[in-house]
């Protein structure tokens, strides 16, 4: 069983910038893919970004991409999610999640944190 556990939401003004933090368990294994999404109260979960763990081929959505950095630390097994020019849009819950395979469906992920809120006031 893996255990994610996410840091580093808050409450910021439009245009600023947070960092996410994911912590794992254990290490990630050669195939793992590590992401992060996001729900908004009333929306769907929605994919935001996604990190191939050995090699670090990554994957953006398009409403982030250009402001959004997924970035993992091996030693440390830790995820980050550098969230620069924050806009309304962007404030939601944020999850990561653990997969075996490269993709943007969150139904394939097995394992997720408890989730950090983010919330940006215009």
């Amino acid at each position: 069983q893996v255990r994610l556990v996410e840091s580093g939401g808050g409450s910021v003004q439009d245009g600023a910038s947070l960092r996410l933090s994911c912590a794992a368990s254990q290490r990630p294994y050669s195939r793992t893919v590590m992401g992060w999404f996001r729900q908004a109260p009333g929306k769907e979960r929605e994919f935001v970004a996604l990190i191939r763990w050995h090699g670090g081929s990554q994957l953006y959505a398009d409403s982030v991409k250009g402001r959004f950095t997924i970035s993992r630390d091996n030693p440390s097994n830790m995820l980050y999610l550098q969230m620069n020019s924050l806009k309304s849009e962007d404030a939601a819950v944020y999850y990561c999640a653990w997969a075996s395979e490269y993709t943007t469906n969150h139904l394939a992920y097995e394992y997720w944190g408890q989730g950090t809120q983010v919330t940006v006031a215009s």
